[in-house]
């Protein structure tokens, strides 16, 4: 058993309040703040173009519903508190929202596009007098790698080993069949500790988002025009109603995976449902969230953490992943099959920037995950050579990896052109 796989759990499940890529826009803009000590009189924010798309349409938590990377940069500047890192906005004060509105005002705060080759990377320049702040953020969205202060480094990462983009564990370790091994043998009280707060939550803010009318309402739409009867629809529902509620502003945290709430929680609400459903014990749980969570990592690691794939294919296989444990527990072979299945049906389906609609897409994802996942039960599975289709699971996933990557890379572009034609 590989231990690396703990690790790359303790890393990637991270609590955050709101969508992360604004979210990240108002940490750093936090931290730009701080390290200057007083309100700019101007500040640049650059964004690269994924990060653009994603921070354009989405609610902010705590925002009196103010939309927008501008937004966030005021809102940085006056909260600070970079030390909460993405749970910066748990607490907003109605005088903190009024000084944020009236720097917006000001029109102080541009936006530029950032040319550059990481999908995740934003640069904050605060400058006040001769005063001049630049705070870069890169890779991951909690992640400051540079501090600049009037020319002087006041901070830089230390990558020793730039191969593990900014990683702790070398991904590329990573196989189907070595998560299957670590998800049977790794003691579950290790586990334990990492999932509670996924259950606690992931699990509340879903059932906020079934009660209360946020976004366009995709899971109540579900629950009610489809019923809750059928245990899969309930799944879908649960599925899509954390995101309609984060979508749509809602403040309560999120256990991310990928550093995407949203695939965290379409990766782990399907499998805490099911195992519900199935009366699993708390062990079998823990160890289906394992294996949902750490296959959802697997294929993202060869997408990237944005593209214009959209990231809750990925996170819906590996729910699906998780429910193929439930039923079979760690057999390569229906596992593998689960992949090919989900991959070869929704592969391709594109993200269009973090709103009210990827609750939609998500519940999309879930449905052709759990097809996926059922047909695997009964021996089904997608013939080498039609489609995506490899003769081994791990060039398939490679292969999807490839399309996301390299093949949408003009399709990311043309999205974003269009997102930001007036």
């Amino acid at each position: 058993m590989k231990r690396e796989y703990l690790e790359i759990l303790k890393e990637e499940l991270v609590v955050a309040i709101g969508c992360t890529e604004p979210i990240a826009v108002v940490y750093a803009a936090a931290k730009a703040s701080e390290v200057l000590g007083a309100y700019p009189e101007k500040v640049i924010i650059k964004c690269s173009g994924n990060f653009i798309k994603n921070a354009k349409s989405v609610e902010i938590p705590n925002g009196d519903g103010l939309k927008g990377i501008l937004a966030c940069v005021a809102l940085g500047l006056v909260v600070k508190g970079s030390d909460k890192e993405l749970e910066i906005l748990q607490e907003v004060t109605k005088e903190q929202l009024e000084e944020a509105k009236a720097l917006l005002e000001k029109n102080i705060i541009t936006l530029e596009k950032l040319e550059t080759s990481e999908k995740l990377h934003i640069i904050v320049e605060c400058i006040k007098g001769k005063e001049h702040i630049i705070v870069e953020l890169k890779r991951t969205h909690n992640n400051i790698s540079k501090v600049t202060k009037n020319n002087e480094v006041i901070y830089e990462e230390n990558l020793q080993d730039d191969t593990l983009k900014g990683y702790s564990v070398d991904r590329s370790m990573m196989s189907v069949e070595g998560i299957c091994k670590f998800v049977k043998e790794i003691d579950v009280n290790e586990l334990k500790c990492l999932f509670e707060q996924v259950l606690a939550h992931n699990t509340e803010i879903a059932k906020t988002g079934l009660e209360k009318q946020y976004g366009n309402e995709v899971a109540r739409t579900i629950a009610k025009y489809y019923g809750e009867e059928n245990i899969y629809l309930k799944l879908k529902a649960m599925g899509s109603a954390g995101s309609d509620a984060r979508m749509g502003g809602c403040p309560y945290p999120v256990v991310t995976v990928v550093g995407s709430g949203n695939q965290g929680m379409t990766c782990s609400l399907p499998i805490i449902e099911y195992a519900k459903y199935k009366n699993a014990s708390e062990e079998e749980r823990y160890r289906a969230l394992a294996m949902g969570l750490l296959m959802s990592i697997h294929q993202k690691t060869g997408i990237g953490r944005l593209s214009a794939y959209c990231g809750a294919v990925s996170a819906a296989c590996g729910a699906a992943c998780g429910m193929s444990y439930l039923e079979r527990g760690a057999d390569v072979k229906v596992i593998s099959d689960t992949v090919t299945n989900a991959l070869s049906i929704a592969s391709g389906m594109v993200c269009d920037g973090a709103k009210p609609s990827c609750a939609a897409k998500i519940a999309t994802s879930l449905d052709a995950a759990i097809l996926g996942h059922l047909m695997a039960l009964e021996g089904n599975v997608f013939e080498v050579g039609t489609g995506l289709v490899k003769d081994d699971v791990e060039k398939t996933i490679a292969a999807v990896g490839t399309l996301a990557r390299e093949g949408m890379q003009k399709t990311d572009e043309v999205i974003l052109d269009i997102m930001l034609e007036s």
